[in-house]
């Protein structure tokens, strides 16, 4: 079976699992190249290679084998693939519910997208050296967002823009559900009872387990920092699951 696609990240990174999962939940064949994110080395985002074809240095980023296209910007992406695909289930051709998609994938850079940046970041990547006034920010910025997502978003519907997945709700809960109390434990939920019923229904998403193993590898990370050989370890453990659910998909 050709795999013409090919996705550069880590298992670990919240946008590249987001992709991940669009890739395993619609069963289409890939390669995943590892690249480690922010370094100038060989195989990392900042290497004049990867910069070449990605001139952002993030990931994660695809490319077409066979045609020579690039992309970076996981909702990009995701997009870009329910677009080529006619993936219509996840990303609807109707212009008004596609435009709810396209709403929250929006709204998510500066709001959810936080919950990394404030809760998880500060916690594994202790060099970044965030100052107290800039992890406060981001937090109010968490709050903010999940309250507008427990009253508005998730009020009156299963999930994010309907009573259908689609790819605002994976994107979403990469970021959301890293927090769990099962994954990292760095957020208390219990005031929000409509994104937990939410987290579960995403539970229960053909693939959730697969695409998460490297959280389930780090474990709660609340009381301590991860040192940096427990987030390789779990880079690879995702990427050993990662290659065995590829595998099952040649067979």
């Amino acid at each position: 079976m050709s795999n013409p696609l090919i996705i550069y990240g880590v298992p670990f990174s919240q946008p590249v699992r987001a992709v991940l999962w669009l890739m395993l939940y619609k069963q289409k064949p890939f390669e995943m190249v590892l690249i480690n994110p922010g370094s100038s080395s060989e195989g990392g985002s900042r290497h004049p290679d990867y910069l070449a074809k990605f001139p952002t240095g993030t990931i994660p980023s695809i490319e077409d084998k066979e045609t020579g296209f690039v992309l970076s910007e996981s909702h990009a992406i995701m997009s870009y693939l329910c677009n080529k695909y006619d993936w219509n289930d996840l990303y609807p051709s109707n212009h008004e519910e596609r435009a709810k998609v396209d709403s929250y994938l929006h709204l998510h850079h500066r709001n959810v997208r936080e919950a990394s940046i404030g809760l998880v970041a500060p916690k594994v990547r202790k060099d970044l050296n965030f100052s107290e006034d800039f992890l406060k920010i981001s937090q109010a910025n968490i709050n903010k967002a999940f309250k507008a997502l427990e009253d508005g978003w998730l009020a009156q519907s299963r999930y994010l823009t309907g009573d259908q997945l689609t790819i605002a709700d994976m994107s979403a809960y990469v970021e959301i559900g890293q927090l769990q109390s099962k994954f990292t434990n760095v957020y208390d939920f219990a005031p929000f009872p409509n994104i937990r019923r939410w987290l579960e229904d995403m539970n229960q998403v053909a693939y959730h387990d697969e695409v998460h193993a490297s959280l389930y590898e780090l474990g709660d990370i609340s009381s301590e920092a991860p040192s940096m050989e427990t987030i390789i370890s779990a880079n690879k453990k995702g990427f050993v699951v990662l290659q065995e659910q590829l595998a099952d998909m040649e067979d």
